[in-house]
């Protein structure tokens, strides 16, 4: 938590790293992981995070866009180009918001529809919102949210990589391989 405190100090927006201890067994399990599994545990996480801003800003639609887009070109309904315009544009919607927890939160959300790409992504999610949950929660009281999210996204993986090979859905023909 040092580190994190130290970031805070600092004024960094972001407050953890893809190589914080927290995040070690996490980079473990998704270097383990079917490539779709990473894709499915990702966008899972951003259906929440969406859910999240939708409540606390209605009329910012452009993480929802990006959402619906990843997984438009998750399925091989559109394409890079199309998919990726709408990410931007969630991470240009970070840039706009006051709120350093809402920009964070928005962040992540574009990291989680990136992983669409290339699951080199994945661990944006986590590194964002966990910020954001530093930044709303306040650094004395961080500590247990921040534990709990990390074990829970371990949770959310291992269920999706269980649960990958009965998804019979739509695959874009680059997600069809075991690209890992």
């Amino acid at each position: 938590m040092e580190m994190i405190f130290e970031n805070m100090k600092k004024h960094r927006k972001i407050l953890f790293d893809k190589d914080h201890p927290f995040l070690t067994p996490l980079a473990l399990g998704l270097a383990q992981a079917n490539r779709r599994a990473v894709v499915l545990w990702a966008l899972d996480l951003a259906q929440e995070a969406v859910e999240q801003l939708r409540a606390q800003l209605p009329h910012e639609t452009r993480p929802a866009q990006a959402l619906a887009q990843a997984r438009r070109w998750a399925a091989g309904e559109i394409r890079m180009p199309e998919a990726q315009a709408a990410i931007l544009d969630c991470h240009r919607a970070a840039k706009t918001l006051s709120d350093p927890a809402q920009a964070a939160l928005c962040h992540a959300v574009g990291q989680a529809c990136a992983t669409v790409h290339t699951p080199g992504h994945a661990l944006g999610f986590p590194v964002y919102e966990l910020t954001a949950i530093v930044l709303q929660a306040g650094a004395q009281a961080c500590r247990e949210p921040v534990l709990s999210r990390c074990a829970q996204y371990q949770d959310r993986l291992l269920g999706w990589m269980d649960a990958e090979g009965q998804i019979n859905g739509p695959w874009a023909a680059f997600l069809k391989r075991d690209c890992r």
